[in-house]
């Protein structure tokens, strides 16, 4: 596998442990609709989260969370309205941002940005 998908998986992995530790159910890993993915759907509080995950191995090139662009929001959105409606889910919904920078092998920072963009 290459590289920069282990590194992918291991932050999702990460973010998920993160999130339970913090009392949110993870409802879905990796959910596809379409062509788009949702990395983790978590459930709290009777909010939805919708979150992307993203993973660097420094902040060379700009913090992680500065790669969710206009377009990926819109891939959320269309993915997410597709999940609320098969959920019949009439309450509230979010979406986070879990940026993951890896400093070694076993030391990370974790920047949890909640409510990180609305849908238009």
């Amino acid at each position: 596998m290459a590289l920069h998908l282990e590194l992918g998986r291991a932050g999702e992995n990460l973010a998920r442990q993160f999130l339970e530790n913090k009392g949110y159910r993870i409802m879905e890993q990796n959910w596809i609709y379409g062509r788009a993915e949702i990395d983790l759907i978590a459930f709290k509080d009777g909010i939805i989260i919708f979150v992307e995950v993203k993973t660097r191995r420094s902040t060379e090139f700009g913090e992680p969370e500065e790669a969710v662009n206009w377009r990926k929001e819109k891939q959320l959105e269309f993915a997410s309205l597709a999940y609320i409606e098969g959920k019949k889910h009439h309450g509230e919904i979010r979406f986070d941002i879990i940026a993951i920078v890896f400093e070694n092998k076993n030391q990370y920072k974790i920047n949890h940005i909640k409510d990180a963009f609305w849908p238009s």
